[in-house]
């Protein structure tokens, strides 16, 4: 199944009436509730196709900037974004669901907002420099999976006009052509912090991956079930292999009705997300 999506555009103006802070972008939302027969289930939440903006402000040296957007039944998300010398970096996003929602949540047995608030994991951005991420990345908390792509951020725009100067997401690199919307078939991303020392003799061949039985539950039955061996191949000065070692390796993720997240942790700084 396919999900309608739509995107997200936010322009503020300062009192001058020129940008001050522009963004542009895709999002989802996993959600796991507690349903009234007390089954666990994962839902998707999607933006809707009228989105305000209520609330967003512009910052300046001693004030963030905040992107505030309202959707739905009730639904709201934000980031606030601080400035720091010559950098700006997301500080905190803040998500509020509604489970009163009753075609998203159809049987929630906690009714109402509840609200989640993770701390924004992507690195400083120059200043009068665009933040783009073509490709899909996750952010994590709780029992919620916070899904963006194809975004555009710049706060604390200089001179009204939006830099062509531009800082990639590492799941950007080292390409950067741009991915349709994820869905079950193609939202998968692999990050890595595992490195190597250069070899001082040839390296011996890496052998195929063993192969693994990965499954996830949704209550006492099986929802996802994957058997497969990984191999990584990073893209560095000089290529790595890496083999996903089923024996260490820790499968986890939420499966709903039409769309199912399986999450990989090879416990050596790898994960991977399908």
């Amino acid at each position: 199944g396919f999900f309608q999506s739509y995107a997200v555009e936010v322009d503020i103006k300062d009192a001058s009436n020129a940008t001050c802070l522009y963004a542009d972008w895709m999002m989802r939302f996993l959600i796991t509730y507690e349903s009234n027969n007390g089954d666990y289930k994962t839902t998707t939440l999607n933006l809707s196709s009228s989105v305000t903006h209520n609330g967003s402000v512009c910052g300046n040296d001693t004030q963030a900037a905040l992107v505030a957007v309202q959707f739905g039944e009730g639904h709201s998300w934000s980031i606030n974004i601080t400035k720091n010398n010559e950098t700006y970096q997301g500080d905190f996003i803040t998500l509020t669901y509604n489970t009163n929602d009753t075609a998203v949540f159809p049987d929630a047995k906690r009714k109402g907002p509840v609200t989640v608030l993770v701390k924004d994991p992507l690195q400083p951005v120059q200043l009068n420099t665009v933040f783009v991420c073509h490709n899909s990345y996750f952010i994590e908390a709780e029992n919620i999976t916070q899904i963006f792509w194809n975004v555009t951020v710049q706060a604390f725009v200089q001179n009204g006009t939006v830099s062509k100067k531009e800082s990639r997401c590492p799941a950007d690199t080292p390409t950067s052509a741009p991915t349709v919307p994820p869905t079950i078939a193609n939202v998968t991303t692999a990050f890595t912090t595992t490195s190597s020392p250069a070899p001082t003799t040839a390296p011996k061949p890496v052998e195929n991956p063993d192969t693994g039985n990965y499954s996830l539950k949704s209550g006492n039955k099986t929802c996802f079930l994957a058997t497969v061996g990984l191999q990584l191949n990073v893209s560095q000065d000089k290529p790595l292999l890496i083999n996903i070692n089923p024996k260490t390796t820790v499968a986890d993720g939420a499966c709903g009705n039409t769309t199912a997240t399986l999450k990989l942790n090879d416990g050596n700084s790898t994960l991977i997300g399908f």
